[in-house]
């Protein structure tokens, strides 16, 4: 018989914790981004889940009610931050080229970060419907946030870039995802390749160890600061 511990009150628990994350709900959530991510959305379900967890299905519903939550929960963990520091970064007095290196950085690296590959989801058909409205919205805004900022850039800089090359940054950040799939880990590099390649591409020609090293300091600042 397994052993039972406490999820919550009057919720047992069917085996020890084994989860990452500090709290059911956050073991919910990494056992759901595995087999996302590993199995299919379509192949994945709430019972599934919840074994994988270790609790009972009806211990999962306590904290999401459908698994569509569950997804929306985890798409929200790929825009938030880097939404949240492009807003942050309109109001920085920084060139375009050290604020759009900072947020290029900033969202590769949450981006390869990430437990499990989150972004793949992205792809999922079930995303184009109504009730994932909000994180396409939230998704398209961070675009919009790339395409000022290289907009600024080529402005600043009046540098030669391809057309509608203020289109390509936020895409190229993107690919992060598929560069991860085919190689099976995050790549370490695409930190530094990401913006070097993003920041050439829109013409800027400038030094870019220093743009790195202001674009880091201005990470750690606004971070620090939220």
């Amino acid at each position: 018989m397994k052993p039972v511990t406490h999820v919550g009150p009057g919720r047992p628990r069917l085996e020890p914790r084994r989860r990452a994350g500090q709290t059911p709900r956050a073991e919910i959530l990494d056992a759901a981004a595995e087999l996302f991510t590993a199995n299919g959305y379509g192949n994945t379900s709430t019972r599934g889940i919840a074994d994988a967890v270790g609790i009972r299905q009806a211990s999962l519903y306590h904290h999401f009610a459908a698994k569509d939550d569950i997804l929306d929960a985890l798409l929200a963990e790929t825009v938030t931050t880097p939404l949240e520091l492009a807003e942050r970064l309109e109001g920085v007095e920084a060139p375009a080229v050290v604020r759009l290196y900072a947020l290029i950085r900033f969202d590769v690296g949450q981006l390869c970060a990430s437990r499990w590959n989150l972004g793949a989801l992205y792809l999922l058909p079930e995303l184009r419907s109504d009730r994932f409205a909000v994180f396409r919205e939230r998704r398209d805004k961070l675009r919009r946030h790339y395409e000022t900022l290289s907009l600024e850039l080529m402005a600043e800089t009046g540098g030669t870039a391809v057309p509608r090359a203020e289109q390509l940054p936020f895409r190229l950040v993107e690919s992060v995802i598929n560069i991860r799939s085919d190689e099976g880990t995050a790549p370490e590099y695409a930190g530094q390749l990401m913006p070097d390649a993003i920041l050439r591409l829109l013409g800027w020609d400038g030094d870019l160890a220093a743009a790195r090293t202001a674009a880091i300091a201005l990470i750690d600042q606004q971070t620090s600061a939220g």
